[in-house]
């Protein structure tokens, strides 16, 4: 058994960086999704700059959010997300510290999933502005948690995050 699913499952995905050309990144990351026969991208949030969180002596991040349709199970999408970062020379040095491009499963359909490496929800999502407004722009009625979205963004403190122009083509060639 492969892990494929029939029907394809609705992905969000967070993407984010600070070091390097992070947007440059994150375009090639989801060009390399799109690529990929098993996932359709849907929707692609605009750009956020971030203040830094968790460790505050670092450059600011970019950030976005993009839905993406897949036949891939949660793993096979984790195991890609991981590789494409591998082939974007990601190295995995510090928690919360700098990094050219970071990929995380935000919500894998209606799935709930806690295994090694592997939480869906992300387990913090709901704290993070910089996951919340990205993914509000595309998801607002999205239900998380009792509530849609957009009624989580309006709560979490979003201080110094601002939304860059250029809409949500800025990744395509």
């Amino acid at each position: 058994m492969s892990g494929h699913s029939s029907a394809p499952v609705r992905a969000w995905l967070g993407l984010g960086g600070n070091i390097g050309d992070p947007a440059a990144a994150m375009a090639a990351a989801l060009r390399a999704l799109d690529a990929d026969p098993d996932i359709q991208l849907v929707a692609v949030s605009s750009l956020y700059r971030t203040p830094p969180w968790g460790m505050a002596d670092q450059p600011d991040f970019l950030n976005a959010v993009a839905a993406v349709d897949t036949k891939l199970s949660a793993r096979q999408l984790l195991n890609l997300c991981l590789d494409i970062e591998k082939s974007l020379k990601r190295v995995r040095q510090e928690r919360w510290g700098p990094r050219l491009i970071d990929l995380d499963i935000l919500v894998f359909g209606d799935q709930r999933l806690d295994e090694d490496g592997l939480q869906v929800p992300h387990p913090r999502m709901l704290e993070r502005a910089f996951v919340l407004l990205p993914l509000a722009e595309i998801a607002a009625e999205m239900e998380l948690a009792g509530r849609n979205v957009a009624g989580w963004a309006d709560e979490v403190d979003a201080a110094g995050i601002e939304r860059l122009e250029g809409g949500s083509n800025w990744w395509r060639d």
